[in-house]
């Protein structure tokens, strides 16, 4: 039996959908950061701005977002916050860990303690859901838009469009990772969009627009339009948000994102659970249409069943089937005499394979800019080494790296701006040290011969490569790492509270990110951090609503 294949986008699809918004008076109070930059002490801040706030579907792996029998639709009086001290839990033992801020002993409440099973916490996100839309805190558009959204504030300003992107395999060349991910970080979206079934925040995609169609209505939209949403955060930046819904302009949109490529800049994670859930879709659909029929009475006009081609025609611009012509339509019927022939060893009819029609989870919501009207901002991602003292890292560094001590962050940090690259800062309670110059020999030794040597100038390649596992003896995971994002100060505190080492990296540039990514490799994971990242709770995608 023909087994189908997952629909395939036949290039860039970015297809309109009914936005579900929140109908709150300020919609800043419910948005929030991406959710794997969010902290614990975060948590509290922003339930603390709404009762409503989307933390609560984002983070359902932390107790301190779990409400108590119902969800709590009421936006008059936010709940106390929990006594607890949480870690973010996930499904499996590989969890990206986060930076944690120290938690603040707040009243007692009904909260779930810490112990509360991971199923109900997703569970607890999808009533949470649930309740919104019954009670009207979220309420869907009434057409399918793409939406225009615009991130402004000093020295800030980025546009793009949010839609519905069609889901293509990375050798496809359509859409191009450039990290890779772990399974724990995907366990965890898995379970929260197929528990929810939405997407509860956009992945960020850049591409090079070329100032084409799609660039040029963006900004026409954005200058020229009134947006449905304006909304000011606490980092000093407004967003706003428009709906195209006229079809001539979204078609318009999509002739020109056609024969481009897209660059995942935030969401590998995300991405890689969108792929895994299309996946477990279409098998389930196919399991379900190879169950046997429930028996019925024989009538004068039963017919073989109706076929459809193994191999899946491509998705086009508005996200429908390409259909075949005629006559190859009319070639995948077999007749009565060749469906009668095709059974299996124990004689038995083998049902012809179904076409399974394109679904939600064939697309993933994702925000797409045009870097070359909008260059990104590429920060880097610090990591902390709980466990490991400063001064043994240090120690240890000295038989292949050049080591250079300094008395402050400050002046550690000066240091490294102008270091050549491979160099690193680490700091903890002892001070800073700076490494550069390794040694050659060693280094060569150590990186590996099958990456390209842009790859292996990386510094998070030499990282993951030489300094973790050679000078330090450990591997590169979120076990033994932690992450901090953006702030070494921040490191730094982290490496104090658990005895560690923070090592500060300068950020990669983004055209060796770039070259990486359209020449096949992926760079060490946690490697960048692309922003402005879309601000989480402006617009969701439900599959009911979609």
């Amino acid at each position: 039996m023909g087994i189908p294949e997952l629909p395939v986008p036949d290039g860039l699809v970015l297809r309109p959908f009914r936005g579900v918004r929140f109908a709150v008076e300020d919609p800043a109070k419910v948005t929030s950061p991406p959710y794997d930059l969010i902290s614990d002490a975060d948590v509290d801040t922003l339930l603390g701005s709404h009762p409503n706030n989307v933390v609560r579907l984002i983070l359902p792996c932390s107790p301190r977002t779990q409400p108590s029998a119902t969800p709590y639709p009421d936006a008059r009086t936010p709940p106390d916050l929990t006594t607890h001290e949480s870690t973010r839990t996930q499904p499996t033992a590989t969890t990206e860990p986060t930076a944690h801020a120290a938690p603040q002993a707040q009243p007692e409440t009904p909260f779930p303690p810490i112990e509360a099973p991971l199923e109900a916490r997703y569970a607890s996100a999808r009533d949470t859901l649930r309740a919104w839309l019954d009670s009207g805190v979220l309420v869907p558009d009434d057409v399918p838009a793409l939406y225009v959204y615009e991130q402004s504030g000093p020295d800030v300003l980025q546009r793009g469009l949010i839609g519905d992107v069609g889901l293509a395999d990375p050798g496809q060349r359509i859409i191009l990772p450039h990290e890779d991910v772990l399974p724990g970080p995907i366990a965890d979206r898995l379970a929260l969009m197929s528990t929810t079934e939405a997407n509860l925040e956009p992945i960020f995609l850049l591409y090079d627009g070329a100032n084409g169609t799609a660039t040029h209505l963006v900004d026409e939209v954005a200058v020229k339009r009134r947006p449905l949403v304006s909304a000011h955060t606490e980092d000093g930046l407004t967003h706003r948000l428009w709906a195209i819904t006229d079809t001539t302009e979204i078609a318009a949109i999509n002739a020109d994102l056609h024969h481009r490529q897209a660059l995942i800049a935030d969401g590998h994670h995300r991405y890689a659970t969108y792929r895994v859930l299309q996946r477990q879709e279409h098998a389930t659909h196919r399991a379900l249409q190879d169950q046997p029929p429930a028996p019925t009475s024989t009538t004068s006009d039963a017919r073989p069943p109706s076929t459809a081609s193994d191999t899946q025609p491509p998705l086009t611009a508005s996200g429908t089937r390409r259909q075949q012509p005629a006559d190859a339509a009319q070639r995948a019927q077999p007749s009565a005499d060749t469906a009668s022939e095709r059974s299996d060893l124990g004689g038995r009819p083998v049902p012809e394979a179904v076409e399974p029609a394109v679904g939600p989870w064939d697309f993933g919501l994702a925000l797409l800019v045009d870097s070359a009207a909008y260059p990104p901002d590429l920060q880097a991602i610090h990591r902390v080494i709980p466990g490991l003292p400063l001064a043994e890292a240090t120690a240890r560094a000295r038989g292949s790296w050049r080591v250079r001590d300094y008395d402050d962050l400050a002046q550690g940090l000066a240091a490294l701006e102008e270091a050549v690259e491979p160099s690193f800062l680490l700091a903890g309670e002892d001070g800073t040290h700076l490494l550069t110059d390794p040694d050659p020999v060693q280094l060569a030794r150590a990186m590996p011969a099958d990456h390209s040597d842009r790859w292996n100038s990386l510094n998070t390649s030499v990282l993951t490569e030489f300094v973790l596992p050679k000078v330090w003896g450990m591997r590169d995971d979120d076990q033994t790492v932690r992450i901090v994002h953006h702030n070494a100060e921040a490191a730094v505190k982290l490496a104090l509270r658990t005895g560690g080492t923070a090592v500060i990296l300068k950020p990669l540039a983004v055209d060796d990110v770039l070259a990486i990514a359209a020449g096949g490799e992926r760079v060490p994971r946690k490697s960048t951090s692309f922003g402005p990242k879309p601000r989480t709770g402006l617009v969701l995608r439900t599959f009911a609503i979609d």
